[in-house]
């Protein structure tokens, strides 16, 4: 009895390790594969780094803010989200196939994808605190905001000689709105747009983009939010007082949005955050004021470009949303219009460089294990 046990045991023991092997290779290739994103991510936090010691801004590197929420975002939180979805899915869609469905699920392949997502996920925590750094860094670098004037004057110009949210306030100057659109902004929108990323990093369902999709992320990041911003820094309608000393231009505007000072997505209250950190030269999580272009459009932007791909008619809603994040920023006093005119167009050029440069993965063929001991050989070899 204790030899059948002993075999059993052996049979176990050498199937879970032929499966942990096959799927680390599995893994372990896909993440030779992404040898070119953590070369970016690299040569950037290099060129980052080299950027704030020449600013003499090294006191605002921001790597440290990221690591805790980071980690236990991705690889705590998202994780047991998706077991949770998938035993759902599970257990309510499926019956007679259920069996297979799990096989599918919990597959070599899967698993594989999922671990060398993480990975990357844990690189581009790297990426973030690089972006964040060189955006705290810009102001020292520029000696200021300089081109709030002249954004807000081609702003004003572009839309009939009158400042574009005053616009939106004729048909939309309203505490509920407000508050709704407060929450997209500050709260739905970090939402969707890690939880793409994350699915794109780590689910084989993504494959065929994957690397193409996080090469464009990245160059969003780093051209509209680094590069484009530097060049022609500005703080937004939110400082445009404090950076230009005209307090009129905005005071309507701003009385409105500060009666919402202290609830919940904020807008006025983040923005004061920010600017506290910006005037004791500080950093802290998300820190650093850039309003020319507009990340947030860019990115949403650049979601639906990829969704348009998988569906034409989720493509439309997803422009529509980004379209409502657009005139989000402007409602809230974060950007001006052309910010996200610029944001989308440079995202979509970069889209479409992407698609002309970087080819589609191939899916990698399920990882084998070898075949297991047969509780018969086990015993003869006892």
């Amino acid at each position: 009895m204790h030899s059948g046990i002993r075999a059993w045991a052996m049979v176990i023991t050498r199937s879970v390790f032929n499966r942990a092997g096959a799927i680390v290779g599995a893994a372990a290739q896909l993440v030779r594969r992404d040898s070119g994103l953590y070369l970016t991510i690299a040569a950037y936090t290099l060129a980052g780094l080299v950027f704030l010691h020449a600013v003499g801004a090294d006191d605002r590197s921001a790597y440290s803010i990221y690591f805790a929420d980071w980690i236990k975002l991705n690889c705590l939180v998202f994780p047991i989200f998706v077991v949770i979805f998938d035993a759902i899915l599970i257990l309510y869609r499926f019956d007679s196939r259920r069996p297979l469905v799990v096989k599918a699920t919990f597959s070599n392949s899967r698993l594989a994808y999922f671990l060398s997502g993480l990975c990357l996920l844990v690189a581009l925590m790297i990426f973030q605190g690089t972006f964040t750094s060189v955006k705290n860094a810009m102001p020292v670098w520029q000696g200021g905001f300089r081109f709030d004037v002249v954004q807000a004057d081609i702003d004003n110009f572009l839309h009939f000689g009158v400042d574009p949210w005053r616009w939106l306030y004729a048909v939309a100057k309203n505490d509920s709105v407000r508050v709704l659109v407060e929450w997209n902004y500050n709260a739905l929108w970090f939402l969707l747009n890690f939880t793409i990323l994350f699915f794109v990093a780590t689910s084989p369902k993504a494959a065929s983009i994957r690397t193409r999709y996080l090469a464009c992320f990245m160059a969003v990041w780093i051209v509209v939010g680094n590069v484009l911003a530097a060049l022609f820094l500005s703080a937004g309608p939110a400082f445009y007082g404090l950076v230009t000393e005209d307090t009129a231009r905005f005071g309507e505007q701003l009385a409105f949005l500060a009666k919402g000072l202290g609830a919940p997505n904020s807008a006025v209250s983040n923005q004061n955050y920010l600017w506290s950190l910006n005037e004791a030269g500080r950093t802290g999580f998300a820190s650093g004021i850039s309003a020319f272009p507009s990340v947030h459009v860019a990115l949403v932007t650049l979601n639906a470009l990829f969704l348009r791909e998988y569906n034409r008619y989720l493509g439309a809603l997803a422009f529509l949303y980004a379209a409502f994040v657009a005139a989000s920023s402007v409602y809230l006093a974060w950007h001006y219009a052309i910010d996200g005119y610029v944001a989308a167009s440079v995202t979509l050029l970069i889209y479409v460089v992407a698609r002309k440069l970087v080819p589609a993965d191939r899916r990698l063929p399920a990882p084998r294990t070898q075949p297991a001991v047969r509780p018969e050989a086990a015993l003869a070899i006892s």
